[in-house]
């Protein structure tokens, strides 16, 4: 059965990326690769993935300037309002409107494997408004931002399923049981 999870990598204080969209602050952290919640047993498990414009674009300019290739032989989705270029090569289908309808080709393109909301938190956060968000993994890092782009800007009620350290991070597995309504 084909589930939607969030995996991302977090600052102690609940941000993503600092008010600049960089990820500076990630880069610097020690990682086991082959240690709990990895990428590399992650990825294996995907079959489609999507992101926001801002990640998209992102990870274009950094390639360009590491002269990175495209990381992912899975059908992607961009949630966007813009035209953006492609990337040649790559499975990259440009999307807008409701996070539903765009989850039911993703999940005929992964026939089966998992999806990935690869960023950012307002995308997760739709997808989990809509009921298809099932998890939520993070690498929770050492650093605090004091503000930037956060990791989920929703209530949601979380059940904690696994936590261990990995290098400098803690990491956590959660599963998404609803929106957060208490206080309202």
């Amino acid at each position: 059965m084909t589930r939607t999870a969030y995996y991302t990598a977090t600052t102690l204080d609940g941000f993503i990326a600092d008010d600049e969209d960089s990820l500076a602050w990630l880069f610097v952290q020690d990682q086991d690769a082959k240690g709990p919640l990895n990428y590399d047993d992650f990825i294996a498990g995907v079959g489609a993935l999507v992101m926001g414009r801002t990640t998209y674009e992102w990870i274009r300019a950094h390639n360009q300037r590491t002269g990175d290739a495209w990381a992912y032989d899975i059908p992607a989705w961009v949630m966007t309002h813009r035209d953006l270029p492609g990337i040649e090569g790559a499975d990259v289908r440009f999307a807008q409107g409701d996070a539903a309808a765009v989850h039911a080709d993703m999940a005929v393109a992964a026939d089966g494997k998992d999806i990935w909301v690869v960023g950012g938190g307002d995308l997760a956060g739709q997808f989990a408004d809509a009921g298809l968000l099932d998890e939520v993994i993070t690498y929770v890092a050492p650093v605090t931002l004091g503000s930037g782009r956060p990791l989920l800007p929703r209530r949601l009620d979380l059940r904690l399923d696994e936590t261990q350290p990995n290098g400098a991070f803690i990491t956590a597995r959660f599963s998404v049981l609803g929106p957060g309504t208490w206080g309202t």
